[in-house]
């Protein structure tokens, strides 16, 4: 397995710190509104990410945070009459009814930011002690002069960064590229006791303390948005390794940003869809499916368009499996010695059974997931097993049908798209699969009798049905389009 390495900007081996254990972190919500689809993409894309490691064998100790205080949250607030703590549980019980919604499995831990206190000023603290950080009319700055590896993840010049290249001067910091641990409490604002008087934490902190915190001062895995790299992923770069003497993440993962005319989709810039919004045209598996059609590295543009392939890309895959649930509607077959074929005359006959294994989709699948989880190139692997379904013989034994089937639940549910509970689409209902099936062999009987315009019409009335018919030197066969 290899990953793209943003700290190296090339793609390594993976080895984790401790054998079969991953310890994972990826930055997660300021809490001041509903997640958008910007922020949706990189919950599945982790999420992806995740699971694949724990198909592999890892044990995957996975910590996601909630930034439950921050400017924003407290203006959002005030616009609500409400409390900021009254934000945050809102909009935190939000997001983890839509994560469910997207099938996103349930972190380890979720830290919260007001509930780790502790932890980030003893981390400040430290810092102070160390002489990494120092205290001014309280507020107290990181000095980026103390870490000289500063800007080794996004390869930024420090020398251009002190002379304060996009960023605002303040009198009281030596260089103008020191960032905040610590703020002085303002009047009406949420705060807590320090060694400086009363305040809140500077963003980049709270992450570093709660990776150390609940997975140690060495992480394999650290991952977030594309526009994290800098100034929040370096920040935590150096305040933890300036502390520590150790690395902070062996691999440093970076998703790429939705786009909304190709530029980024953000709260800020007011270009955003909710993901709820979108839901209430495309189910959520849709939108799943539309987030991983794109590898993750790269920005995605958010159009129907884009959404209206995926959905007709998942469907695709859903009607071959539901073609399969129709062909083993009596349930799974009996294992005998029918589970095999035998070729080669009657005195030298040779077994065949089906080998998973030896499918072109089922290597293509896995070297694009080895590949820095390609789901891009995944799901296509997948489409060409799809395709190789869709053209089996009727000859096909019913055991090889029922492997194939189970292999499809494997690779999507390495996704994280549960086929099995396919009920709005599911072509399962025998009455409806009754009815086809008559009109089927009533079109087969008008062409027997040259009856074209009957065999025509009942094909146009499938065709209203959804129905697509397929004529094979095998028979005919039909699914939904």
């Amino acid at each position: 397995m290899k990953i793209y390495n943003t700290l190296t900007r090339q793609k390594q081996n993976f080895t984790p710190i401790t054998p079969n254990t991953v310890k994972m972190y990826t930055c997660g919500q300021t809490v001041y509104n509903n997640i958008h689809m910007g922020n949706a993409r990189f919950y599945v894309v982790y999420d992806a990410i995740r699971r694949y490691l724990e198909h592999c064998g890892y044990t995957v100790e996975y910590v996601q945070n909630f930034t439950d205080i921050d400017d924003k949250t407290i203006a959002r607030a005030n616009e609500e009459g409400i409390s900021p703590t009254q934000i945050a549980e809102k909009y935190i019980a939000s997001t983890l009814q839509d994560l469910e919604n997207l099938n996103i499995k349930a972190a380890t831990v979720n830290p919260r930011v007001t509930q780790e206190i502790p932890a980030i000023v003893e981390m400040v603290a430290g810092l102070v002690n160390t002489n990494h950080a120092y205290e001014k009319g309280g507020t107290v700055y990181f000095d980026i002069t103390s870490f000289p590896q500063y800007g080794k993840l996004s390869h930024r010049n420090i020398e251009d960064l002190e002379a304060g290249a996009r960023v605002e001067v303040e009198a009281d910091k030596k260089n103008p590229a020191d960032f905040v641990l610590w703020k002085p409490a303002k009047p009406g604002e949420p705060s807590w006791p320090s060694p400086w008087g009363n305040g809140r934490p500077g963003w980049h902190i709270e992450c570093s303390a709660m990776i150390r915190k609940y997975l140690g001062d060495e992480i394999d895995i650290h991952g977030g948005g594309t526009d994290l790299i800098f100034p929040h992923h370096e920040n935590e770069i150096a305040q933890t390794e300036a502390l520590t003497d150790k690395n902070l993440a062996r691999y440093w993962m970076h998703c790429g940003m939705i786009t909304v005319d190709h530029k980024k989709m953000s709260k800020s810039r007011g270009n955003f869809a909710t993901l709820q919004e979108v839901a209430e045209k495309y189910p959520y598996d849709v939108i799943r499916f539309f987030f991983l059609s794109v590898h993750y590295r790269m920005p995605m543009e958010f159009t129907d368009v884009a959404l209206n392939a995926a959905q007709q890309g998942l469907q695709r895959i859903k009607n071959c499996y539901n073609n399969l649930e129709h062909l083993l509607s009596t349930g799974p077959p009996v294992i005998t010695d029918e589970r095999t074929r035998f070729i080669g005359t009657e005195n030298n006959r040779d077994r065949v059974v089906l080998k998973i294994e030896l499918l072109p989709s089922y290597n293509a699948f896995f070297n694009a997931m080895d590949n820095d989880f390609n789901t891009a190139d995944a799901i296509t692997a997948i489409f060409e097993l799809v395709k190789h379904i869709n053209i089996l013989p009727s000859s096909t034994l019913p055991l090889e049908l029922y492997e194939l089937q189970n292999h499809l639940v494997k690779l999507m549910g390495i996704l994280g798209i549960n086929l099995k509970d396919n009920v709005a689409n599911s072509s399962s209902d025998s009455e409806e699969d009754e009815n086809i099936e008559a009109l089927i062999t009533a079109r087969q009987t008008a062409r027997k009798n040259k009856d074209f315009a009957e065999s025509d019409r009942i094909r146009d009335e499938l065709a209203n049905m959804g129905i697509v018919l397929e004529d094979t030197r095998e028979g005919v066969r039909w699914h939904r389009a």
